[in-house]
């Protein structure tokens, strides 16, 4: 568009170019910072396959990214806590059929273990059943261990049982194993269009997201906004804030299940935490 040799591009023409995509003055629209950042790794991929350099921190690239960063970054957007309340009305919506069974224990499952919805799919009845795994779980007489591949390494989750069989997490997992026959492979696979049969098919972690936003609105929940509001709210990471804001325990134990390095990032999932609950004024004497 400028004329410019493309293989390799100066520096100077990348700053440029990044600086046109956050205004807006080409054909597209502004771009969002995230996707600037994804824009430019693109782009030294793309050298670094055709034997090319791109240095990113060179400062003709380093300079206008972080002006645009100082410009056009937003605060993140948080998704609304799914809390115990919720996932309780969420679970009564579902049927008790193969289908129902399935959705019911994935919720408590993933309330319960402050799971991604990606962990959520990718776990598997026993240790190397599948090339594709990302954990297993062994089922206990008083909960259940799971062994996981997070974001950080492996990791173990224990989920105890709830106070009754409705509403517990580990009783919700036995019976969809036991009524679909699941003993190998996947635990969570897609079903039969009659919703009596279980494939050997692994779920995709879209499912988990459908089904939180389909739960909630069958639900009920934050039924003063409009349907599109309500589903712009929540998604699978709504399970992971509920359980951090929702556990009445010390915060240590969230953090560690849910696998976060720092209570910094813990803090970042609990929606309504005492943030004075230690109060350093009162505690240096003013």
């Amino acid at each position: 568009m400028k004329g410019a040799e493309p293989l390799p591009a100066s520096s100077e023409m990348i700053g440029l170019y990044i600086a046109d995509l956050a205004s807006g003055s080409g054909p597209s629209p502004a771009l969002s910072v995230s996707t600037i950042d994804r824009r430019l790794s693109g782009l030294a991929w793309n050298y670094a396959q055709r034997g090319f350099a791109l240095d990113r921190k060179n400062r003709h690239i380093a300079t206008v990214l972080a002006g645009i960063k100082r410009k056009h970054t937003r605060p993140p957007v948080q998704k609304e806590a799914i809390l115990a309340e919720d996932i309780l009305a969420m679970v009564a919506t579902l049927p008790f059929d193969l289908r129902g069974l399935r959705d019911r224990a994935i919720l408590l499952l993933g309330f319960a273990g402050g799971l991604r919805r990606s962990e959520i799919v990718s776990l598997d009845v026993h240790k190397d059943d599948t090339l594709d795994s990302g954990g297993w779980i062994e089922i206990l007489k008083n909960g259940a261990l799971i062994s996981l591949r997070g974001k950080t390494g492996w990791r173990e989750v224990e989920i105890g049982r709830g106070s009754s069989e409705q509403t517990c997490p580990v009783h919700a997992l036995e019976r969809w194993l036991h009524f679909a026959k699941i003993d190998f492979g996947p635990i969570f696979v897609g079903t039969s269009r009659d919703g009596k049969r279980a494939s050997e098919t692994r779920l995709n972690d879209k499912h988990v997201a459908r089904l939180i936003k389909r739960t909630v609105v069958d639900a009920g929940i934050r039924s003063e906004l409009p349907e599109k509001d309500r589903l712009a709210l929540f998604s699978g990471h709504s399970l992971r804030a509920g359980l951090a804001s929702s556990a009445e325990v010390d915060e240590r134990y969230v953090q560690k299940q849910l696998g976060h390095a720092s209570a910094e990032m813990t803090r970042r999932y609990q929606r309504r935490r005492d943030r004075f609950r230690v109060n350093l004024t009162k505690a240096a004497g003013l």
